[in-house]
Parts: structure tokens; sequence; C-alpha cells
């Protein structure tokens, strides 16, 4: 902070964007509006890039995608009132998925607050319970400070999203813009380095245990331990599944991957976690989209459970081992405890095992049924995965074509993977996307959506066509809200409610993308399906959106139906066969 800046008197919009500034920021997706109008005047003048985006759901996604891609703080900004409760949906995102993110929001006049003044929303009351952290600010002398602390909050311990709401006066008044030298957070103290006697006793368990599973939760990822893990799988040979929100944590061609685990997870994942005797759980937070009936999940394990937050320890699942710590710091721990004992002749024994989940791998591989007639939309994953590569990173919205994105393509590499796990928003792809380009514009970013998500936010094609940046959208058109539709056609006779969205017709998907200023592409049939990615891929200056119309019936396999115990997973499509697993870990089965 250079002289000129530190103790000069300013607005408290100009000490704003100052913060802003100072606590890193380069990139801030947003609306101006009227409460917040004060800070777009020197924003004007600031280093910042700021995109305007074209509805404030965008812009939080935005934010998100931009944290995910690059692992800083991602920022947003909307007006009071509704630009603000746009937000929301965003911030309850970032929230379950632990994405650093700052929301910075305009409010009414602080003489003003609680008097249902135009655009006057509660935005701090009504975030509560979805940040790690909010802030009303009304004095001007507390913006630099505030906005210090919301970045620091934002991006340690569990990252998570903070909201910074400044009234209108406050942006309006002198103040004098003084950065902190450093925080007073007295409550706020992250624990990052696991307790020894927890790395002892988790240790004896791995040495003692014969059936052994590697759980690696989106944690993994945000603490950036992909290397450390590695290496403790390939010292020990544990088996290793890998969640929706830690695709790339571990490479899918490693041998010892056995897939995602959950409810639509590969066999070998699932079966491999409920014969388990020992789950040694890395940021990972036993959701129920992992774990199906939880009376039933994995009887025979006990739990080593790491995670650096203390309360997700314990809460769905006993651990018998817990360990409050960055996970990085305790794979690292893990891995000095595992050599030292290996060094004085102590190892695991997990040969059988090993042996026993290469086989159910073997046996129950990926696959999907090609229609008779039409495009499978596993294929056109399949190959989108394969023509773009492991470079690419890939958003995805929520739903079928989410759940075929994390199975077909294949992930090497962390941060590559981005979409909305815990909250499940629909729409999340496309500005996801045009967050993770503007934060890495020299890797090639996929959009991978459906036609029901697409519809939700595909405004921002827009912002990324006027903003130069150049996203690749790929619209797995099935004409359907299509995991609505698979339940549907499972558990309601195939009675078909309020499913069916005509996209094949209406919009017009080329058109539609054309419009926008982007390059628009249709294909139907396999034959064409390489040469239309092929096309996207040569296309990098403006965005490209290709309409895949596939066929509607495909479903996700396998499944395990809601509530079910995970030892009922099905695989084919006529829910036959059942995966029957095996007591005897010394054979294959």
């Amino acid at each position: 902070m250079s002289a000129e800046q530190s103790g000069a008197e300013m607005t408290g919009a100009q000490s704003l964007v100052k913060s802003l500034e100072a606590a890193g920021a380069e990139t801030i997706f947003g609306i101006p509006g009227g409460a917040i109008l004060p800070a777009y005047d020197p924003l004007m003048d600031s280093t910042i890039r700021h995109v305007l985006v074209r509805h404030e759901q965008g812009a939080g996604h935005a934010a998100q995608g931009y944290a995910a891609a690059t692992g800083k703080v991602g920022v947003c900004m909307a007006t009071s009132g509704p630009g603000a409760t746009n937000l929301v949906t965003p911030i309850a995102d970032a929230a379950m998925d632990s994405v650093p993110m700052v929301a910075v929001t305009g409010q009414v006049g602080a003489a003003m607050i609680g008097t249902d003044a135009f655009q006057e929303a509660d935005i701090r009351g009504i975030t509560m319970p979805i940040t790690k952290h909010n802030y009303l600010v009304t004095d001007p002398a507390d913006i630099p400070r505030t906005v210090a602390e919301a970045f620091h909050i934002a991006r340690t311990g569990r990252p998570g999203p903070v909201l910074v709401d400044v009234a209108k006066s406050a942006l309006q008044s002198m103040t004098r813009f003084d950065w902190p030298r450093e925080l007073q957070l007295p409550g706020y103290r992250p624990v990052t380095r696991p307790h020894s006697k927890q790395i002892r006793e988790a240790t004896r368990l791995l040495l003692e245990s014969r059936r052994p599973v590697l759980y690696v939760g989106g944690g993994t990822i945000r603490s950036g331990a992909s290397r450390e893990l590695a290496t403790l799988a390939e010292l020990t040979g544990i088996p290793v599944v890998t969640t929706l929100m830690a695709r790339g944590a571990f490479p899918d061609s490693h041998p010892q991957h056995l897939g995602m685990p959950g409810m639509h997870g590969t066999v070998a994942a699932v079966g491999a976690m409920q014969k388990s005797d020992l789950i040694i759980s890395l940021g990972a937070r036993f959701d129920d989209r992992v774990t199906g009936n939880l009376d039933s999940f994995a009887p025979g394990a006990k739990v080593i459970h790491a995670d650096i937050d203390p309360a997700e320890i314990g809460k769905n699942r006993h651990a018998d081992v817990p360990i409050v710590g960055d996970v990085r710091e305790v794979l690292l721990d893990l891995i000095a405890a595992l050599r030292e004992k290996a060094d004085a002749g102590h190892t695991g024994d997990y040969e059988g095992w090993v042996r026993w989940c290469a086989g159910v791998k073997s046996s129950y591989p990926l696959g999907y049924d090609k229609p008779a007639e039409g495009l499978a939309p596993q294929y056109v994953i399949e190959r989108l995965g394969a023509i773009a590569g492991p470079d690419t990173i890939y958003t995805s919205g929520v739903g079928q074509h989410q759940m075929w994105a994390a199975h077909f393509v294949g992930y090497e590499k962390p941060n590559t993977w981005i979409n909305s796990g815990g909250l499940g928003t629909m729409g999340f792809a496309v500005p996801a996307a045009m967050g993770a380009k503007a934060g890495m514009p020299d890797t090639t970013v996929w959009a991978i959506d459906g036609d029901g998500c697409f519809q939700m936010t595909n405004q921002e094609l827009a912002t990324c066509a006027i903003n130069d940046i150049p996203i690749k959208v790929a619209v797995v058109n099935n004409e359907s809200l299509g995991m609505v539709r698979q339940w549907q056609s499972l558990f309601y006779n195939n009675r078909y409610s309020n499913t069916d969205l005509h996209s094949k017709r209406i919009p017009d998907f080329v058109k539609l993308a054309e419009a926008y200023g982007c390059v628009g592409l249709a294909c139907e049939t396999p034959e064409d399906v390489d040469s239309t990615i092929e096309k996207a891929m040569e296309i990098n200056d403006v965005p490209v959106v290709i309409d895949f119309r596939v066929e509607r019936d495909a479903m996700v396999w396998p499944m395990v139906a809601a509530g079910a115990s995970n030892d009922d997973i099905k695989y084919a499509r006529d829910l036959a066969p059942e995966f029957e697993g095996t007591d005897d870990w010394e054979v294959r089965p």
C-alpha cells in the first residue's frame, strides 16, 4: 500500500475499491444499482477488471468458477434488495461446496435501515445460515478492516462465502483509508496441523486393517493435496474412491482408482466402501448421496475422519479416529508415520483386498447402452473428454449430464472439474465456465450442460461474447428435465408430469447462440460427433455452443435409489443384475 493511499482522505466508495485491490481482487463479476452505485464510479479507475453480467446469480456462479479454477477468492457485487437476494443461491452453493468467495452488496442508507425503504432487504439476516461470516458496514472507517477480514475468512480454514453489506451512506461519506497491518479475530483460529496422537492412532488402524479404502472428498482439492494423496496411495497400495467434488484429485487412469462412490457411483467404489473394514475419509463429509441409507452404510468399517471443519467430524457417521486439520498437513504426517513404521518392518497386508477390488472393477465396468436410433448422450461426453483432453476445465449443470460428465470424462488433474455438488444448482455450468475462463484465459473451458439447465442462465453468453471470454458449451439436449424423467420412469410408472421441455423445437439453440454473438452448431448423429467437437475446438475467439440432440430415454447407471442401502446398487437398465459381493478377499469375485 503506497503512502499516498494509506491514510489518505477519500469517500467510502473509493475506500471500498482500494480495499478490494489491497485484498488481491483481480476480477469482479457484478451489476450496478442504486445502493452500490457510488462504488462503481471509482471502479472505473481501478486495476480490477469488472465483468458486467446479465443476472446477479450469474455473477455469483462466475465468482465460484473463478475461485475453483484459480484457487483464489472469487468476488461478486450487487446492489441492495433484489440484487442481493439474487446472490442467495450462489452463496448457498459456495457454502455447501467450500468455495472461497466474497460477495459485496450495497445497502440502503444507515438511517433508512429497518424502514422498508425502496430496495431494502436484510441480506445479512437472510444469508446468516449460508455464509461463513457476514458484515453490515455503516461506518466508512470500518471498510478496509472488514474487507481484509472477509478475504481472510473466505480463504482460510474451511473455505466459504463471506458477505460484506455496505450502507450507501457509508459509501458516500468521507473517511481515511487505513489498511490493517494485522487482523484481530480472536474467535477465529482454524486448526490446520493435526494432533500427533490422532496420527499415531490412525497409523495403527491402517496397519491393522485388511480392507481399507481412501475416501477422498472435495476438501482434498481445496487443500491442494493431490500430490500428497498420490504419495500415500502408492506407499500403501490402498484403493481410492473420489467423490463428485473430488474428481481429479486422484488420476482416473491410476490402477488403484475405483471411481466415484454414491448414488450414481461405480460398482467398484460403492462395493469397496460397503465391504471395507476401515474408511480413511479425507476432506469428505459422509453426504447422503454417498452413504445411501446411513444405518446400512459400510457396516463393518471403522472410520478415520480427517477434516479442517470440526463440525463435520462425526456429524453423520461416528469417527473412531477424528483428525481436525488441513488435509495436506494430515497426509504429510500420515506419510511420515507410515514410512517410519515401514522402516521398522511394519506394513499393511492388503494384497487379497486389492485383488478383490480390482476384480469388481473389472467385472462391473462403466458402460452404457447404445440406442438403436439416435445419439447416446454418454457417447457425446465420452468423445468430448477424449478430444478436449485432461488439461481442459469442465463445468457442469445438475442432473443426468452431470453424472455422465463425472463418469465419462477422464480427470487426471485437480481443479479441472467444477460443478454444483452439495446444493445441486441447475444453471451453474455456463456462468461457472465464464468465471473459470476469466481466471484461466489460456485454458480451454467446456461447460457440459443440459437443455433444462442451459435455459436458466444462458443469458451469460452475452457477457462472454462482449467481454472476450470464449467458453465452449455442450448442450446435452434430450428435450427433458432428464433426471426427473428418469425417476418418473423408475418410480412413477412412466407418468411424465411436467418434464417435457420441447427443447429440440423451442428455442432453437443454434439461433439463440448466434443471437448472443456466439457460434452455434448442431449435432444429432454419432458420425458427426467428433467433427463437430473438433470444429468447436478450433474456434477460440468467440464462445461456441453445440446443440447435441440426443435420445431422451438414456438413464444414469449405476444407481442406488434414494434412501436405499448401497448394497442395493443397480447396474443395468432393467434393474438387474444387482451387485453381489463376496467375503472372500483372497480371490477375485
